[in-house]
């Protein structure tokens, strides 16, 4: 099974321009770009037989080539990363079988939480999506009702059934509770991480859907599938110890550098 990973990143985001070009500090000070730091998280996946970035941006192409980074140029057209995966696997020529999308503002989605994906659709031929999701502990939960009081637009979560295919994906918190949590208890609100395993032909699909009113309204790629009777398959994933969190709004910056020291990143 030839396994491409591509991190879309595009320059103009509506909530944070020039996201990818941000810097954020590590362990010992050391500077580094987000989309950097997403390529070295990237590269550290065992079972990907290539890694490429896929933009619309001259300056992202360069700071990515800088470092090392195999850049895929794709069009202004796309509207989400799904779209800009599509398009960098027909660049390739359509030649994998299954194609990562791993979002290029999540520089502290761990190896395995992609090795998971890649296991469970390699496994089971009835699926071809995968998305990993992480049970939240009190902090996680408190940090994404603490966006919402604020008025921020900060992580999804997802509500799945019993055999683990996902009912919905949302930018508010679901499903609701008034409980409070201790930092470190377990909660029932699953934070859903922007990574996907899709077989090709899944992606394929994707482009052949109208954006549906779901995905317009709450801004998520991924309802598009749902809206059109796909299923996708959420695999639980373990955070081992470590804190995850997305880079969706400036006052991000602080606490993924925190983050980024307490797990010894430089």
């Amino acid at each position: 099974m030839k396994t491409l990973l591509v991190i879309p990143a595009r320059y103009a985001s509506t909530r944070y321009p020039g996201k990818p070009l941000v810097a954020l500090v590590g362990r010992g000070g050391v500077k580094k770009s987000l989309i950097q730091r997403s390529w070295e998280a990237a590269t550290s996946v065992c079972g990907v037989d290539r890694v490429v970035v896929a933009t619309d941006d001259k300056r992202i192409r360069e700071a990515a080539e800088a470092f090392g980074a195999e850049v895929i140029m794709t069009s202004s057209t796309c509207v989400n990363g799904t779209e800009r995966c599509a398009e960098a696997h027909a660049t390739l020529g359509n030649a994998y079988d299954v194609v990562i999308n791993f979002q290029g503002d999540a520089p502290l989605t761990p190896s395995w939480f992609v090795e998971a994906l890649i296991d469970d659709i390699a496994t089971d031929a009835s699926v071809s999506m995968t998305t990993p999701v992480l049970q939240c502990d009190g902090r996680a939960l408190n940090g994404l009702l603490d966006d919402r009081k604020a008025g921020r637009v900060g992580g999804t979560t997802v509500v799945f059934d019993a055999e683990k295919y996902a009912l919905y994906f949302s930018k508010e918190v679901v499903p609701r509770t008034t409980t409070e949590f201790a930092d470190n208890d377990p909660t029932p609100v699953h934070h859903h991480v922007g990574v996907y395993a899709y077989r090709s032909e899944a992606l394929r699909d994707y482009l052949s859907w109208p954006e549906g009113p779901l995905e317009r309204l709450e801004g998520l790629e991924q309802l598009r599938f749902l809206e059109n009777g796909h299923r996708i398959k959420c695999v639980k994933v373990q955070s081992r110890g470590r804190q995850f969190w997305e880079l969706n709004n400036p006052s991000d910056i602080e606490r993924i550098e925190s983050i980024l020291s307490e797990n010894g990143t430089e």
